[in-house]
């Protein structure tokens, strides 16, 4: 099933709703898309069902938990074994401080987003924990200084 054609303007209108407040009632939901509450529930429960919407969360002020220092950090591997990218992988998951992953293309393997509370902590963050994980030969860290844009939202488009 193509789900990107399975999704119709009111459908699109609801995740786009949904993705500015995940907390709204079903009732202002369907006001705001132009359906009454049980057809907008209905669609709202089948995308939930087919992983369209894979999930709700809350988000924090890192401000207020310690953790307002973005890091980026590029690693390279040393390619000493077939199973180096599973181990690592598996061990970066782990890891409360890292919030994104990526295996990437080019001269590193992976680009890391990290939150900390400060240089201090991001010196010892890189020193007893990144470097530490399995197969880290390189690590470049780029320091974010202005936070401009931070969403998880995805366009809708049709």
């Amino acid at each position: 099933m193509d789900l990107k054609n399975a999704l119709d303007k009111i459908d699109r209108k609801i995740l786009q709703e949904l993705q500015m407040n995940g907390r709204m009632t079903f009732s202002d939901l369907a006001k705001r898309v132009g359906l009454s509450t049980s057809p907008c529930l209905e669609r709202v429960r089948r995308m939930e069902r087919e992983g369209i919407i894979a999930g709700y969360t809350t988000l924090l002020n890192p401000k207020y938990l310690n953790a307002e220092l973005i890091v980026f950090v590029q690693i390279r591997l040393s390619r000493t074994s077939q199973d180096i990218f599973e181990r690592f992988k598996k061990a970066a998951a782990k890891i409360n401080e890292v919030q994104e992953c990526y295996l990437i293309s080019g001269n590193f393997d992976y680009l890391i987003k990290a939150r900390v509370s400060d240089m201090d902590a991001y010196r010892n963050f890189l020193g007893s924990t990144l470097l530490q994980l399995p197969n880290v030969q390189e690590s470049t860290s780029y320091v974010v200084m202005e936070l401009v844009k931070e969403t998880m939202n995805l366009p809708m488009t049709d």
